[in-house]
């Protein structure tokens, strides 16, 4: 096989993905997918289940080919391996062999990437510290809780130290405090220059990212800074208080000026066309609700370009 040059260090974007489309039979996983990760950059693409998020990722890693568009990884195609040593790939199912220690599995690892020997074992020891598995060497894989065998994961995809690394949803299934401990290793290896491109599909975790792409269906609904998002969110939230909820599901549902709803604890928050509110307000007083203004989030954005889209 014959690769293409591998070209020079800070030259261009680190990814490009460029009107992406995949199909697998008569389902369209992508569908024009588009955006661009600078280097050094932390870019989320946050979205549901079947948005195409790990569609996106497995072709970026070079591990599905596209039916149409164009993905570039350090200014190669994924698929030629060019640059298949300067990136890392952690994927959301468990790929770990699990029936290895933690020590077991990064010596694994190195060994896939020919690292010298002592080179592993200055990485490992930093890696171990930092996730802190360093007292949990002897244990198997599959007596990890989640969140270390995510930890455990991030390691061994970080041994060679790559330039790029692509994380597909890696804090699905995992306790509050190992995703929050885990968004604070990416910050870390984001300062150190390196290039994270991450899935979720929470939308909380959008603020904690340098750039954010929401996905739906294979697209890309809005991709900009997520301060700068929520600031040019042009509709209203809303809290509902009183009256009761199945009522006023059905009936905020039917408004046609509700472009979003979704539960806040106890209560409701609904998005409201901009200059709506009193229609609104008059549709739900004879149910015993009120609204109370509030600040927009990513859900509330999110669900409410869902609505437009559709």
């Amino acid at each position: 096989m014959t690769h293409e040059p591998t070209p020079s260090p800070g030259a261009g974007p680190a990814v490009v993905a460029r009107a992406m489309v995949r199909r697998f039979g008569a389902t369209v996983a992508l569908d024009g997918l588009s955006f661009e990760l600078a280097r050094g950059e932390l870019l989320g693409l946050v979205g549901p289940d079947g948005a195409g998020k790990t569609t996106a990722i497995r072709a970026l890693a070079g591990l599905l080919a596209l039916d149409g568009g164009e993905a570039r990884v350090l200014g190669a195609d994924p698929l030629s391996g060019a640059n298949r040593e300067r990136l890392g790939l952690m994927p959301q199912q468990y790929s770990l062999y699990r029936d290895l220690t933690v020590e077991e599995n990064l010596h694994f690892f190195a060994r896939l990437y020919v690292l010298p020997r002592a080179v592993y074992r200055e990485r490992k020891e930093r890696l171990l510290a930092i996730t802190r598995l360093d007292r949990f060497t002897d244990r198997r894989a599959d007596a990890l809780s989640g969140g270390m065998y995510k930890k455990l994961a991030l390691a061994c995809a970080l041994l060679h130290e790559p330039e790029v690394l692509l994380l597909d949803e890696p804090t699905n299934g995992v306790d509050p405090v190992s995703r929050r401990e885990l968004w604070a290793l990416l910050h870390e290896f984001v300062h150190g220059g390196m290039t994270v491109l991450v899935s979720t599909p929470y939308m909380d975790e959008a603020e904690r990212c340098s750039r954010v792409a929401l996905v739906h269906r294979g697209r890309a609904l809005l991709d900009g800074e997520p301060g700068a998002l929520i600031a040019r969110f042009e509709d209203e939230a809303y809290e509902v208080h009183g009256g009761d909820r199945e009522r006023l599901d059905a009936a905020l549902a039917a408004h046609p000026a509700v472009l979003a709803a979704s539960p806040a604890g106890a209560r409701l928050k609904v998005v409201v066309a901009r200059g709506a509110r009193d229609e609104v307000a008059r549709a739900i007083a004879p149910l015993g609700a009120e609204l109370e203004p509030t600040h927009p989030d990513f859900e509330d954005l999110f669900l409410a370009r869902i609505r437009e889209a559709a």
